[in-house]
C-alpha cells in the first residue's frame, strides 16, 4: 500500500495545504482545480470510491479522529513506494484553511485524471447523457448518481458545465462520478454532428410544440441513443434543439409543467435504459 507521512499542521498559512485554502470559493476553485490537476474528494466513502476506481492521492487532509478511518482505505490499495503527505490538524485549524466546518472525515487532493477523446468514449456506448451549460454542481452530481444508477455508459459535457470533479458534484454523487465515463465535448451544439456520425440518434429533452412524449420515445427507442438535457434556468439552446432528430417532454399532471433537471434525467434514464 502507499506509506502515509503523517504531518501535523497548527498554521492554517501552511504553504503545503495550498490545495485545500478556500474550498468554498466556487469562481477560484473552478479555475483552479482543473488548471492544476486536481479535483477534491471530501468524505471517507467518496475518497473510498475514488480510490477503488485508481485514482491517486496528492494529500489528504483530516482531523486525528479520522485516521483510522484512512488507514483502513489505504490498507486496501496495492503495495507500492507512492508517499502520501497525511496533513493532521485539529478542526479549528481545518475550518481557517478550508473556509467550512469539516465534518465529514478526510479531506483529500486527487491527482485529476486526462479527459478521454469523445470517441473513445462513444466507440462501445449504447446510451450517453450529454449535460448542456447545466451550471448548478448540484445538479450534475444528482445526474452523474442518476447515470450509474441507471445504466448510461458515458456522459459528455459541454464547454460551460459545471466540472463533474468538483467537490459538490462529487459529494452530491457519492462518489459515483467515477464510475461513469465523461468528458467534455466541444464545440457544441456542432458535436451532435459527432454523435451522428457515430451511430447516436440525439433526443433533446424540451418543452416544444412538436415534442412527442417519453412514452413514445420509450415504445421504439434507438438502438443508440443520446439524451441532451439542459440547463435549469434557460433550457436547451435552441440550437440544439433544432439539430436534435428528436425532441422529447415528460408529461406532467397536477399543473406542474416540468421536473428538476436531475429528476427529469433520471425519469429519462430509466424510461430508455
Amino acid at each position: 500500500m502507499p506509506v502515509a507521512s503523517l504531518q501535523p499542521v497548527t498554521d492554517p498559512a501552511d504553504e503545503r495545504l495550498a490545495d485545500y485554502v478556500a474550498l468554498t470559493d466556487v469562481a477560484l476553485r473552478s479555475r483552479q482545480e482543473p488548471a492544476k490537476g486536481l479535483y477534491i474528494a471530501e468524505s471517507s466513502t467518496v475518497l473510498g470510491r475514488a480510490l477503488a476506481a485508481g485514482h491517486r492521492p496528492r494529500s489528504v487532509l483530516l482531523s486525528p479522529r479520522w485516521l483510522p478511518d484512512l488507514e483502513r482505505l489505504l490498507a486496501g490499495l496495492p503495495a507500492d513506494d507512492t508517499v502520501v503527505p497525511v496533513y493532521v490538524a485539529e478542526e479549528p485549524v481545518l475550518e481557517a484553511i478550508t473556509g467550512f466546518h469539516v465534518h465529514r472525515g478526510a479531506l483529500a487532493a486527487m491527482h485529476r485524471p486526462a479527459l478521454a477523446p469523445v470517441a473513445s468514449l462513444l466507440a462501445g456506448a449504447r446510451r450517453v447523457a450529454v449535460l448542456e451549460d447545466i451550471v448548478d454542481h448540484t445538479n450534475v452530481g444528482a445526474i452523474m448518481r442518476a447515470c450509474a444508477a441507471m445504466g448510461m455508459d458515458a456522459v459528455l459535457v459541454t464547454p460551460r458545465c459545471a466540472d463533474p470533479l468538483y467537490r459538490r458534484s462529487v459529494r452530491v454523487s457519492m462518489g459515483t462520478v467515477f464510475q461513469v465515463p465523461w468528458t467534455r465535448i466541444d464545440p457544441w451544439p456542432a458535436g451532435i454532428d459527432v454523435l451522428r456520425q457515430h451511430g447516436f440518434v440525439t433526443a433533446a429533452l424540451a418543452l416544444t410544440d412538436d415534442a412527442v412524449d417519453l412514452d413514445e420515445l420509450e415504445r421504439d427507442t434507438p438502438e443508440r441513443l443520446a439524451l441532451v438535457l439542459g440547463s435549469e434556468g434557460h433550457g436547451l439552446k435552441a440550437e440544439t434543439i433544432a439539430a436534435a432528430d428528436v425532441v422529447v417532454r415528460i408529461p406532467m399532471r397536477g399543473g406542474v409543467d416540468s421536473l428538476n433537471v436531475a429528476s427529469a434525467a433520471a425519469v429519462a434514464f430509466w424510461a430508455t435504459r
